[in-house]
């Protein structure tokens, strides 16, 4: 069908240039749809009725509270405006805007596809919980407050489905925003460089506040309902210290939804990827993009699905996870000090991500467009841009974070304490600037592993594959040198800090460590921004590669889209490091809960225990064989693609000559089908594992007399699968980077230039990174999270 939609482009002078739309039916979430058809005045009405609900609920609970409400609101009237700026942009002529219109139907199609059958996991997945939770043992603490155990299964049910919907709707939102931009990014390219650069960036950055904004906005109104509703630090009720444990299926639901999307949109962009670059670069000479390559609208819908809609559901749930694990260990390190008033402890982590939203702002706004519009040439370096904005927003956040510290952390028990933590939060935002700076160097062309890379191509393709391997194996190094020192420095600063237990113990470390998370992501929205960045510059590639404009105008867009690669490898290497830092917080907190219910000490794991080390040897498994199957995934699609490719090549030989048309939407239909059946395998892997091998180890520890055998053996398999997953992650997303980027340099003319025999090899190399920088690397941050919160969701079933 789509064959017929697409008929003829600008390629086909003869006939009208037509990508007209694909779409059956709406692709909005029904939600959506409901809102849309709501009378404006009803509907404004009815949005301050939720408002005032909403402050009201705010102030019930606490000014900070509230305070944390007012820049949510703030920061989504800001994306508002940043959607009015990048909508009012124009679309170019007919052929770009005809395209771009393809993209958007096949990527909302896609989404509502891929969610659907995410939606239906969550449901099963959601009932399971309640099972488990209906049938489980209660804390004294929860029996004490009056929790029992059918409030406890539903508050975690309806935490867990709410995470899950936001999630979502982060996802929605990247993809929304991303196939709307890229079109006007295309077009602003044919005026400068810089306007072009200035709509992808705010672009980018409407995706990023509202993201970040609601994961902030999320945890926030569900710490404040259930403090209204069970009547918290009332006499006889839950005290508030115990109130961030009710909030972990939230962050559950999160990381499920993130890790379907991640894996099923990776599988999709990189299947059309590499089936395009085998057939039209290697085999028939063509250029990226071009629009006889019967892959490519596949290709740019793919871009929208797997970078935009996936990543944003990824940060999603990593700010979710890292703020309700500080919030925990806040509250469980205030309970041991006593400290009169904690509630500033526990909600430290939301005013961090509010603070975060409003400098975020300012580092978007700060990249503006130039007064010559008429400027063809880019005279500057669009990462340079982007790294001014993010200086400015790093120097913002150390301010903003002195402020939090000194207005929340500060106690009578310890004066200096909140200086301390300060120095942590200087840590941890030290360590991102690190991170990105090392993804930089190892992924960007202008520094010598890329350019070294690129230089291996020219002996051949072997030595291109040999060479990658290598510069991501000893990418390694330096982060992982960094998050080391990041995690001592931060838990040392935390346990000299000066507040102690009744028994003059002192008891700051790891909250210091939580301190440092929120400091590395005190920037996530910038971040983000750089993220979305990427595929919107991709895609406008695409776009003016498919519409035959000028050479000068691919220029600027292969630029932005080189620089799109870079920014794209930094926020991964940004997210490994957060996520190894926030999985160490959820371990704590892991050991805590399970101590909780079994009523006996769980302070360390013993891996000289051959159970503990079998768990620990399944952990590293349990990443390996994701990554392996996720990979083999992207390889099974690509494989149709390619045949389906070859075959109408084969069968129409007019194509090469534009006297026939490819027919594009059998391509789409292929990766579509695939993605969504390949990623159920490693996605039910990385939940079923965990729950399999602590039940397992539980019966045995029961006949052997060792109660907390199953939540030992369980431990074990987070740590090593954290440790693992660090380090290969950071191996997949680097490698992948550089060949990409060896691949961009090259096609800059040098050795050689496009086509030669160096820029084959290094088409292939970027053909075996896809995979690892796209599916496997990104899907791995939010399996070690995931990881970390279902342990925490299910230690029940471990004991």
């Amino acid at each position: 069908m789509m064959e017929a939609d697409m008929e003829n482009g600008r390629l086909y002078p003869e006939r009208p240039r037509t990508f007209s739309t694909v779409r059956t039916k709406s692709s909005l979430p029904p939600i959506f749809r409901v809102l849309m058809r709501i009378n404006p005045r009803a509907f404004i009405v009815l949005l301050l009725l939720v408002f005032s609900g909403v402050l009201y609920v705010g102030a019930s609970t606490s000014p900070i509270v509230l305070f944390v409400f007012c820049i949510c609101t703030l920061s989504l009237f800001f994306s508002l405006y940043l959607t009015k700026w990048v909508l009012a942009k124009d679309e170019g002529p007919p052929e770009m805007s005809e395209i771009s219109d393809a993209i958007r139907d096949g990527a909302e199609g896609f989404f509502r596809t891929q969610y659907g059958t995410i939606s239906k996991m969550a449901c099963i997945l959601a009932l399971v919980i309640l099972g488990i939770y209906l049938f489980r043992s209660t804390t004294p603490q929860q029996e004490a407050s009056g929790v029992g155990r059918t409030t406890s299964a539903y508050i975690t049910v309806a935490s867990f489905l709410l995470g899950a919907l936001c999630s979502g709707i982060a996802g929605f939102v990247g993809m929304w925003v991303s196939v709307r931009a890229n079109v006007r990014v295309s077009s602003a390219a044919r005026r400068s460089a810089r306007e072009a650069l200035q709509i992808a960036v705010r672009a980018g950055g409407f995706s990023a506040i509202v993201v970040v904004g609601m994961a902030v906005f999320g945890v926030a109104i569900l710490y404040a309902t259930f403090y209204v509703w069970l009547e918290v630090d009332s006499p006889g009720s839950m005290k508030v210290t115990d109130l961030p444990l009710l909030l972990v299926g939230y962050g559950f639901g999160a990381s499920f939804v993130a890790l379907f999307a991640q894996l099923g949109g990776g599988i999709y962009t990189k299947a059309a990827d590499v089936g395009a670059d085998l057939v039209g670069k290697v085999e028939q000479g063509i250029p990226e993009d071009d629009p006889r390559n019967p892959a490519v609208i596949a290709d740019l819908v793919g871009d929208n699905v797997g970078d935009c809609a996936a990543r944003g559901a990824d940060l999603f749930e990593s700010i979710a996870a890292e703020i309700i694990s500080a919030m925990i260990l806040g509250g469980t390190m205030a309970q041991r000090c006593k400290i009169e008033d904690p509630s500033g402890f526990i909600l430290f982590p939301l005013v961090v991500h509010s603070f975060d939203l409003v400098i975020s702002s300012v580092g978007i706004l700060s990249i503006r467009g130039t007064r010559d519009s008429g400027l063809i040439s880019p005279i500057e370096d669009p990462m340079a841009i982007m790294q001014k904005g993010y200086s400015i927003t790093i120097l913002l956040a150390v301010v903003t974070f002195g402020v939090s510290t000194r207005w929340l952390l500060y106690t009578e028990q310890a004066p200096s304490a909140w200086l301390n933590f300060a120095l942590c939060g200087l840590v941890g935002i030290i360590t991102a600037y690190a991170f990105v700076w090392i993804s930089k160097y190892y992924t960007d062309y202008k520094h010598e592993p890329v350019r070294l890379l690129a230089l291996s191509s020219s002996t051949g393709h072997g030595t291109n594959i040999i060479a990658g391997v290598s510069l991501g194996l000893e990418s390694t190094a330096l982060p992982v040198l960094v998050i080391s020192v990041a995690i001592i420095s931060a838990f040392w600063l935390g346990h000299t800090s000066g507040l102690v237990d009744e028994s003059g113990n002192p008891t700051g470390g790891l909250f210091g460590t939580a301190v440092a998370t929120m400091g590395m992501l005190s920037t996530a929205a910038y971040v983000l921004t750089m993220d979305m960045f990427g595929p919107i510059a991709d895609n406008a590639g695409g776009i003016v590669e498919m519409s035959q404009q000028p050479e000068s105008v691919r220029e600027i867009t292969d630029i932005l889209d080189a620089v799109g690669n870079t920014t794209k490898a930094t926020t991964k290497g940004f997210a490994i490091g957060s996520a190894a830092l926030a999985s160490f917080l959820l371990f704590s907190a892991y050991m805590d809960e399970v101590a909780a219910f079994a009523q006996l000490p769980f302070k360390e794991v013993d891996i000289a225990i051959p159970e503990v080390f079998v768990g620990g040897l399944l952990g590293s498994m349990l990443i390996f064989l994701f990554s392996a199957w996720a990979c083999s995934a992207v390889g099974r699609t690509a494989q149709e693609v390619v045949n389906e490719v070859r075959r109408q090549f084969i069968e129409r030989p007019g194509i090469m000559d534009y006297n026939e048309k490819p027919d594009y939407g059998r391509c789409v239909a292929i990766v579509a089908s695939a993605s969504l059946r390949e990623m159920i395998r490693p996605g039910a892997l990385a939940i079923i594992s965990p729950m399999a091998v602590g039940i397992i180890f539980r019966m045995l520890g029961h006949a052997t007399g060792r109660p907390l055998l199953g939540a030992k053996v369980v431990a074990a398999m987070l740590m090593f699968a954290t440790v693992s997953g660090i380090l290969m992650a950071l191996f997949l997303n680097t490698a992948g980077g550089a060949w990409d980027n060896a691949k961009k340099y090259i096609e800059t003319g040098a050795l050689g230039g496009k086509g030669s025999e160096s820029h084959k090899a290094a088409v292939t190399g970027d053909t075996v990174g896809d995979p690892f920088k796209d599916t496997a690397g990104p899907s791995i941050h939010v399996l070690i999270k995931m990881l970390a919160t279902i342990t925490l969701v299910m230690a029940p079933i471990f004991l």
